[in-house]
């Protein structure tokens, strides 16, 4: 694979894109020029104005395509890659029932005012997302979602009283970096009320870059895309390298 690339338009390495955005500028031969000057401070060059359509009176949005001369070292991306393997339901459910000996609990929501559920419900939600079913699903998981803006001590509360191995949180809401003061705060509650004894922490949104578990304080960040599959081998993974908590009778 080649180290360095840069962006393909007609022809391999001529370095073209293209990029949209909004400008407080009301539409119109300045706002044109405005777009073209910020696209050029941006590396674009030649940035033309392939179209421009007005929001209101007083805002211009834009579309722009032009050639940039960034080069990419694909040695120094860094990302997180899946270190397990992905499996079946039933390789899923065996794991669980040979690692636990009972079932996986899983509680999921949104918290704060996000009331964005397609996220959570994606995962959670038997009818899944991309062709693969929800973790409802499966027969070694009891999945508790309790839906949308959940206060974080309710959480909390309701991940106590289910004895979770897991807790999921959706953030799609991110205008102030929402999702990231929200997901903060409750890792930042979990670690207070329970300590080391804290279940699994996963915060998912399309948002989210994966590289931030640790800085959020979570055990793993789930991105745009993300499958049901995915999250469930990660379960699996992750339950397998934590001491088994019993479950009284």
């Amino acid at each position: 694979m080649t180290r360095h690339v840069r962006p393909y338009g007609d022809t391999t390495g001529d370095g073209m894109v293209q990029t949209s955005f909004t400008l407080p500028v009301p539409h119109g031969p300045k706002a044109d020029g405005a777009a073209r000057q910020l696209a050029n401070r941006m590396g674009i060059d030649p940035a033309m104005v392939v179209h421009s359509h007005p929001i209101g009176a007083d805002f211009t949005f834009f579309v722009v395509y032009g050639r940039v001369n960034h080069v990419v070292d694909l040695d120094e991306v860094r990302v997180v890659e899946r270190e397990y393997p992905l499996l079946s339901p039933a390789e899923v459910n065996a794991a669980v029932k040979r690692v636990l000996r009972r079932k996986l609990v899983v509680v999921g929501a949104c918290i704060g005012t996000d009331a964005h559920t397609v996220g959570i419900d994606a995962i959670l939600n038997v009818k899944g997302f991309a062709g693969e079913k929800g973790l409802e699903y499966y027969r070694e998981l009891r999945v508790v979602n309790l839906g949308a803006q959940v206060s974080v001590p309710e959480l909390v509360r309701r991940a106590r009283a289910e004895k979770a191995d897991a807790v999921l949180v959706s953030q799609v809401v991110t205008q102030r970096d929402a999702h990231l003061l929200n997901t903060r705060e409750m890792a930042a509650a979990f670690r207070e009320a329970m300590g080391s004894r804290r279940p699994l922490l996963i915060a998912g949104g399309p948002r989210f870059d994966p590289l931030m578990a640790g800085e959020l304080g979570v055990d793993r960040v789930f991105g745009r895309g993300t499958t049901p599959g995915e999250v469930a081998g990660y379960l699996v993974h992750a339950v397998s390298a934590k001491p088994t908590k019993e479950v009284p009778a």
